[in-house]
């Protein structure tokens, strides 16, 4: 079975050139960063879904919550996922996106999946399907299969990658793959590769330094 390509980047790299990337690749969706966010400050991508969603992208609405280690906040507790589910309630319906849409909260560590990472992530998932949302979760696919335990309903965004440098990618022709080959069979998202500089000739602006993904659907928040 064939993925969706799709793609995140920290900062929103503007209309046009989202236009051109539809235009001239394969790209369906993108991950739109939910900010400010306890681990996200940059607010860019705020406000554009209602533009993305009418030009028919696909989003995949990531919330950066509390981290173990690493940049970002780290007050990884119980009370603190409450608040940070609440947060993420908040701005999924501040920027439209409809009742029962999937958010996924985003968790840079590694293994293990364990308390205090269990704590906040069962207070925060709680928090988000008690405000009308779907949980998802992105994680290492070395712990995808204890969350998706965890939580059977919640979608998983695991990210199984040869390399965390920054490298060259040509073309305009991107990852398709079934999202199991991530190493979780049951992944709704593989992100198969970071920090990619990609070559866009042609392109109104730089191309930005990108993760790529393939996901089982086009529009990966769908109810």
């Amino acid at each position: 079975m064939a993925g969706v390509a799709g793609f995140d980047c920290f900062s929103f790299p503007g209309m046009a050139q989202m236009a051109w990337l539809q235009a001239n690749t394969n790209f369906k969706w993108v991950g739109y960063y939910l900010a400010p966010a306890p681990s996200h400050s940059d607010t860019s991508w705020m406000g554009r879904r209602g533009a993305l969603a009418a030009a028919g992208w696909g989003i995949a609405p990531v919330y950066v919550g509390q981290q173990l280690s690493g940049p970002g906040s780290h007050d990884v507790t119980s009370d603190q996922g409450i608040t940070d589910g609440n947060d993420a309630v908040a701005l999924m319906s501040g920027d439209g996106f409809p009742a029962g849409s999937c958010v996924y909260l985003d968790l840079e560590d590694g293994p293990p999946f364990t308390s205090p990472r269990t704590d906040y992530v069962d207070s925060w998932v709680a928090a988000v399907q008690s405000g009308g949302f779907l949980p998802g979760i992105y994680c290492s696919h070395g712990f995808a299969a204890k969350v998706q335990t965890a939580y059977p309903t919640a979608r998983v965004w695991a990210y199984k990658v040869a390399t965390t440098a920054q490298h060259n990618v040509p073309g305009t022709d991107f990852p398709e793959a079934d999202p199991s080959g991530s190493g979780f069979a049951g992944a709704h998202i593989w992100q198969c590769a970071q920090n990619c500089k990609l070559s866009l000739a042609g392109a109104p602006t730089s191309a930005p330094i990108v993760d790529l993904d393939t996901a089982l659907s086009a529009d990966p928040s769908a109810p």
